[in-house]
Parts: C-alpha cells; sequence; structure tokens
C-alpha cells in the first residue's frame, strides 16, 4: 500500500491557493474600481445663453446708425465702437431706472429727451427726492466734441466716464458701481442683449458705460432753421434772426467761445454766474459756492469757471447756466451784454461791444433758430426681464 501524502506539501498547497484568491479578488476589486472611475458621468456643460425673447425684440428692434442731419458734427466713423447692437442696449440702460439704488430715477429723469436731453428745472433731482446744486448739461453730439470733456466742470475725459458718474453720485442715482452692474447681471433678458454688443454675456460696469454712451452718441441735433440757411436757404431766416446771426458772429462776440458745428468751444470760462459779493475781510473765492473748474483742476485761475454749453436747442431747456439761475434766453443774452458778473476770475474773453435793447431782441430770435430735430426719442414699451 502506498504510503500516505506528506501532510506539509498538503498545507503548502493551500496556502498558496489562498493567496491566489486574495490576488484575484484583490484584482477583481481594482478592475471594478477602475470602470467606475471611468464610467462616472461627465461634469454638466454650462446652461445654454439665454434665448433672445421674441416680444422684446419686436418691442425693441435693432436699428442702424441714423444719419447725421445738416450741420451736426457727428462721424460715426470716429467712433467705432458705436453700433447698433450697443445703441439698443444703451437705450434700454438709458431708462432703466434699475440703474439706481432704489429703482425710481434713470439718466433719462434728468436728461429728458423731448427738452434736448436737460431738464426743466435748476437743479437735479435724485434718489429719495435728493436736489444737487448743478442743472443736467445737454448731451447733444455730445460724442463729437471740440475737446473730449465732460460735466459742467470737466471731470470725465469721455463720455463712457460721464456716464458713470451719475450712477455713483449719492445724490443721483445712489449705487455703486460694481452694485449697478450687479442688478442689471441680475437681469436675465438683458444677456442676449451683451452677447450681441460684446460678444459674450460678462456684466460688467465697463460695459454698460460704453452701451449708455453709445446710444448718447446717437442723440444728434441739427437740420435747424440756422443751418439750412448756412446751407443757402435765403429764408429760412426772418430778418430779425438774420440780424441776430450777424451780431452772434459779430459785434456781439457771442462766437468767441460758442463756436463751431455744436455752438460751443468745450472750454471752461468764468461769467461770474453764483457770485457773491463776499463781506469785507472774507476771501473772495468764498462767494462762489461751486468752485467749478478749479475743484478738478486745483487751478485757482478756474475759480468759478464752467463749461461752454452747447448753444444748440437751447430754448428747449430752460433755465439756463450751471446753476439754473437764469430763467430766460433773453436773460443770458442780456447778462452778456454787461460781458457777465465782475469778479476776480471774469474771463477775459467775455468781451462784446455795446448792445442795445433791440440788439437783444435779435440775438434772442437768432438762438430760437437753433431748434433743431435728430434726437427725438421716448422710453422703450418693454424692458428685459
Amino acid at each position: 500500500m502506498a504510503p500516505p501524502p506528506h501532510p506539509r506539501p498538503q498545507r503548502a498547497s493551500q496556502a498558496s491557493a489562498e493567496r491566489a484568491l486574495r490576488r484575484g479578488l484583490a484584482r477583481t476589486l481594482l478592475l471594478l474600481a477602475l470602470a467606475g472611475c471611468r464610467s462616472t458621468s461627465p461634469a454638466a456643460p454650462p446652461p445654454a445663453p439665454a434665448a433672445p425673447d421674441a416680444a422684446l425684440e419686436a418691442a425693441n428692434p435693432l436699428r442702424p446708425l441714423p444719419e447725421p442731419p445738416l450741420g451736426s458734427p457727428a462721424d460715426f466713423a470716429a467712433v467705432p465702437w458705436v453700433t447698433p447692437q450697443k445703441v439698443r442696449l444703451g437705450r434700454s440702460l438709458f431708462f432703466d431706472v434699475r440703474l439706481s439704488v432704489d429703482e425710481t430715477v434713470s439718466c433719462a429723469s434728468c436728461h429728458q429727451p423731448s427738452l434736448g436731453y436737460s431738464e426743466p428745472t435748476a437743479h437735479s433731482t435724485g434718489i429719495r427726492g435728493q436736489r444737487g446744486t448743478r442743472k443736467a448739461p445737454p448731451i447733444l453730439n455730445a460724442a463729437f466734441p471740440v475737446y473730449p470733456s465732460f460735466f459742467w466742470d470737466g471731470r470725465a475725459a469721455s463720455l463712457a466716464e460721464q456716464a458713470k458718474g451719475p450712477i455713483a453720485n449719492p445724490i443721483e442715482m445712489g449705487h455703486t458701481l460694481d452694485g449697478a452692474a450687479a442688478a442689471i447681471r441680475a437681469v436675465a433678458g438683458y444677456r442676449p442683449w451683451f452677447r450681441e454688443a460684446f460678444g459674450d454675456d460678462r456684466v460688467d460696469i465697463e460695459r454698460i458705460a460704453e452701451a449708455l454712451a453709445a446710444y448718447e452718441a446717437t442723440r444728434l441735433s441739427g437740420n435747424s432753421r440756422a443751418d439750412r440757411f448756412d446751407a443757402g436757404e435765403a429764408t429760412a431766416l426772418t430778418p430779425a434772426e438774420q440780424r441776430g446771426r450777424v451780431l452772434f458772429f459779430g459785434r456781439g462776440a457771442c462766437a468767441t467761445c460758442h463756436l463751431g458745428p455744436n455752438l460751443t468751444d468745450g472750454r471752461f470760462h468764468n461769467v461770474g454766474v453764483g457770485w457773491l459779493e463776499p463781506p469785507p475781510g472774507t476771501p473772495p473765492e468764498r462767494a462762489f459756492h461751486d468752485l467749478g473748474r478749479a475743484a478738478v483742476s486745483h487751478d485757482s485761475r478756474d475759480t468759478g469757471a464752467f463749461k461752454t454749453p452747447t448753444l444748440r436747442d437751447c430754448t428747449r431747456r430752460a433755465p439756463y447756466m450751471h446753476d439754473g439761475s437764469v430763467a430766460t434766453v433773453r436773460e443770458a443774452v442780456d447778462l452778456y451784454r454787461t460781458n457777465g458778473h465782475a469778479n476776480p476770475w471774469r474771463s477775459e474773453k467775455l468781451r462784446a461791444g455795446p448792445l442795445s435793447e433791440a440788439d437783444v431782441d435779435d440775438l434772442t430770435a437768432f438762438l430760437g433758430a437753433l431748434e433743431g430735430e435728430g434726437f427725438d426719442d421716448a422710453p422703450p414699451r418693454r424692458f428685459p426681464d
């Protein structure tokens, strides 16, 4: 009879089998784990861009840039950043109260289309009924200045920088620039328009300001009766208006500062508006409650100096001057007849010759002939939401 198997080799075989089983099990688990990793669902793709709202598009159709009217200095080739897409976006933003912190004030609250994009009051009114200290200047033909400076004191060097100012002013729209951008970013309906205007959906204050400036660039004024007279239409002006025109460019010296197609030199001059004779011993600069350009330039020679406004459509936007202290066009002309209010910083360019009451009447008549066209607009019938 054969001897029984040796017990040691039997135990070794069992141990080898157990090790092999464990290795196989581990390999299987590893393969399953790797397979699980490979089968994990990929990250969800970003949401598709919001589709344009058909009703919104119908209420705000994309329009080509306007044809500049006769006499306007507008040249859209000089501002290639102004596009129809940005203009449409900027128009909506211009009238949208959501740019103000309490959603009560828009750019158009102070820059009213029917008033030559100015306002009928001496001072602007902002959120919570707060009153400012200056009147909103007009923005007609504003993208085509002789010198690129904006606001009465010239503190902004571009139309886009100017657009940011009222948004962050605590008296006007009362927002922070980041806060205003966040408010518009939260409006899903704006995203397709930002994408069309700028190439993607990003909403920030720089793009908001550029779109506002693009819309403002299309607010033009021209084809006034004065423009048509200059173009050869001899009957466009009445006899009184023609006499006023001669005075304006001649003895009245109005064109010393009100020059060029927009009738402004874009510079800063002190004509004594806002000057109150100070008590004896008081520094004379304290006679101006508003230092004007000097607060920006820090040059004492600019004390009480303010930017020359365009005279186009001036008859639409009484009262006059930076502080709205002059009620009528005739009173404004009469102020210049005396070369402005005397003060230590009065502009040397004030040098009108002797003017009679009849001369003032004729100059006033001529200024009425500067009412033009090309800027009419109304709030959108529908806004993005």
